[in-house]
């Protein structure tokens, strides 16, 4: 028996050094596993003003060698490309700097990306909110995808595979010109494409008041086969309704034939970022909340889906509810200055009393119904966006909104 598991680890030993990663020409066909192991799979490229087609042996020609031309400028109603090169390859990180970081600019500027020579872009998305700034306001932060280290710069390290060609575009619809852009891609060429790669996108868009009942759509129907990444939610709560907490709205995920309830759903905005009792600033990984301005009633908070993988097979939707919720007195009294909402539930806890009713709408006042907590559908200004792969370069959502709508009443 002893002899038997000596012959069967010698032939074991032998077919793992006869493996693809031990073959004499140093060609794993395969990204290394461990940062210490070699690998001829992928060249490194860092695509920047000072070589912008990333071409071995180019960098820095422009002034013999010296600091040339680290930066470019756009203006204003002008597109600057900032790479466009053929693969296949991956991207691994950029990182970009600019010299007009306000509100109006990180919303008026969007950036764009193309996969195989596609007409229609993956990504459409206002400049800020791709890089998990909400409402247009930089914060000192970083996660599992992006940076922000003093607030001045913008960096993501989200993977992003492409088989034929890669473009990416910065598109001034801002009326200022952008004086100083800085960046660079930082990529690798891969010599073989893998079928199970996916390609990125991201998709954003805001409604200035979302109506009552109706979810707002986090991350519209996309069909294919993919998985969702993430989101970043900017919140403009309503003054209407005073200082009630405007959180109490359960994300919704519909995966693979879902219709009219979701395979997936959460209990809150605050749980769904991993905090509770509404929403204080933090950043954590995967979590956090960047803005968190009771005085402005503004928020804004990101959750990326990294170490709770969402796939599907067919199709996906995101939603989250608009609902807030306070004493049954306060909504009393917001209803009697006549405040738009339509209540939902009254919760003593331990018992949840159910008073939605799609036609009609209870009376608060009923004698019954305890002095408590009252959650209610509510309408306020909201903007997510949402990061996703699909097995398809294209999707087919919407055109990015104007730059009208984009940057409406940005504070």
């Amino acid at each position: 028996m002893k002899n038997r598991f000596s012959v069967l680890f010698i032939i074991m030993l032998l077919y793992s050094c006869g493996s693809d990663r031990n073959k004499s020409d140093g060609y794993s066909g395969k990204m290394p596993s461990a940062m210490y192991e070699y690998s001829d799979f992928a060249e490194p490229r860092w695509v920047s003003f000072e070589n912008i087609t990333g071409s071995k042996g180019m960098g820095g020609k422009e002034n013999n060698g010296a600091k040339g031309h680290p930066c470019d400028s756009i203006t204003a109603g002008a597109t600057k490309t900032i790479l466009n090169i053929k693969g296949p390859g991956i991207i691994n990180r950029m990182w970009i700097t600019i010299s007009d970081r306000s509100p109006e600019m990180l919303r008026s500027l969007i950036i764009k990306m193309y996969w195989d020579n596609s007409d229609k872009p993956a990504v459409n998305v206002p400049f800020g909110d791709f890089f998990g700034i909400g409402l247009g306001k930089t914060a000192v932060y970083e996660n599992a995808l992006f940076a922000n280290p003093e607030g001045r710069s913008f960096n993501c390290f989200i993977q992003m595979p492409f088989k034929e060609a890669a473009r990416i575009e910065l598109v001034n619809e801002s009326d200022k010109d952008m004086l100083m852009l800085f960046y660079d891609v930082d990529l690798q060429l891969i010599k073989k494409w893998d079928d199970n790669f996916l390609y990125f996108h991201s998709y954003w868009h805001r409604d200035t008041a979302t109506v009552l009942t109706k979810d707002f759509e986090i991350m519209p129907a996309v069909k294919g086969r993919g998985r969702f990444l993430g989101t970043n939610i900017s919140v403009n709560a309503n003054p209407d309704y005073k200082d009630c907490w405007w959180g109490e709205g359960e994300v919704k995920m519909y995966l693979d034939g879902d219709k009219d309830l979701p395979t997936m759903v959460g209990s809150g905005t605050e749980d769904y970022i991993g905090t509770a009792w509404g929403q204080g600033a933090f950043f954590n990984k995967y979590t956090g909340c960047l803005v968190a301005d009771s005085k402005n009633l503004q928020w804004a908070f990101y959750r990326y889906h990294i170490i709770d993988p969402v796939y599907f097979r067919t199709d996906c939707k995101v939603t989250i509810q608009q609902i807030g919720g306070n004493n049954k007195d306060v909504v009393i009294g917001l209803q009697k200055q006549n405040v738009r909402l339509i209540p939902i539930t009254v919760h003593q806890a331990p018992l949840f009393i159910h008073i939605y009713k799609k036609d009609s709408t209870v009376d608060l006042n009923d004698p019954i119904l305890p002095n408590a907590w009252t959650n209610f559908y509510r309408s306020d200004d909201l903007a997510a966006t949402s990061y996703f792969y699909l097995d398809n370069p294209v999707n087919e959502l919407p055109d990015l909104q104007s730059c009208l709508i984009r940057t409406w009443k940005v504070k």
